[in-house]
C-alpha cells in the first residue's frame, strides 16, 4: 500500500541524510567562527596557517602544510598569521621576523629556511638545545636573525629597517588581535576563508587534516 510522506518530514529526512553523510561535524572536527572575519585574498577562498616557527609543532606541520598547498583548487589562496603567544620561546622575535621578511616580499628565500635554522642540529637560530632540550640563552636576536637571512641574499640594513619599521609594529599588533578574535589558542590551527577553524588534533589526526581542509574550501565553494 502506497503512502503519501508529507513534504515537510520528507525534507526533513533529506536534510538529515545530507548531514549523516558529511565525514566532518561543526563543533567536533571544526569550529565556526562567528561573525566571519575579513580575509586578504579578494575573490579567493583564504587558507591561513596560524603558526610560529618557534613552535616544534609547526615543524613538524610543515610536510601536511606543502601537501595541502600542492592539493589547493585554484580558487584559493594560502597564506600565513605568525603568532607571538609564546615569548619565553622567542616568538615575538620570529612574529616580527616574518612580517619583516613579508613587507620586503622574501617569504619565499626565508620561509623553509628559518625553520631549517630554528629545528636542525647545526642551525644559526636554534632556541634549544636538541639534545637536553633545554632552551638556549641568549635567545636569537632580530639582529640574529637579520645575519641568517643575510646570507640567503636578503640585505641585512632593509630588513632590519622593515623589522624595526612602525609599519612592522603596527602588523604585530594587528596579528596579535586578529589571533584572539579567531579564538585560536594553539599552534599550528587553520583557518578557512575567516569562517572555520580547526587543529590537526580537531581534525583526527594529521593524515584528516588535508581531507578536512578541502571539505571546508568546498562548502565554500558552493556558498559562492
Amino acid at each position: 500500500m502506497f503512502t503519501r510522506i508529507p513534504a515537510l518530514l520528507l525534507g526533513f529526512a533529506l536534510v538529515t541524510l545530507a548531514h549523516a553523510a558529511d565525514p566532518f561535524e561543526a563543533g567536533k572536527q571544526y569550529f565556526i567562527i562567528e561573525p566571519q572575519q575579513p580575509t586578504s585574498t579578494g575573490d579567493k577562498i583564504e587558507v591561513l596557517e596560524v603558526f610560529s616557527y618557534g613552535c616544534p609543532a609547526c615543524n613538524q606541520f610543515q610536510a601536511t602544510i606543502k601537501k595541502l598547498k600542492a592539493e589547493l583548487p585554484a580558487n584559493t589562496e594560502l597564506t600565513y598569521l605568525p603568532a607571538s603567544f609564546n615569548p619565553s620561546e622567542d616568538w615575538p622575535v620570529f612574529q616580527r621576523a616574518f612580517l619583516a621578511a613579508q613587507t620586503l616580499g622574501v617569504t619565499d628565500k626565508t620561509h623553509d629556511a628559518t625553520y631549517d635554522a630554528i629545528w636542525k642540529d647545526d642551525g644559526a637560530l636554534r632556541i634549544s638545545d636538541l639534545k637536553t632540550h633545554r632552551l638556549v640563552s641568549p635567545l636569537p636576536t632580530i639582529e640574529d636573525v637579520a645575519k641568517f637571512y643575510a646570507g640567503l641574499g636578503v640585505n641585512k640594513d632593509d630588513f632590519l629597517g622593515a623589522a624595526n619599521s612602525f609599519a612592522v609594529n603596527m602588523k604585530m599588533k594587528r596579528a596579535d588581535a586578529q589571533i584572539k578574535t579567531y579564538g585560536v589558542d594553539s599552534t599550528p590551527t587553520l583557518i578557512i576563508n575567516g569562517k572555520y577553524r580547526f587543529t590537526g588534533s580537531s581534525a583526527g589526526g594529521l593524515d584528516n587534516t588535508v581531507a578536512l581542509a578541502k571539505f571546508l574550501i568546498a562548502k565554500e565553494s558552493a556558498g559562492k
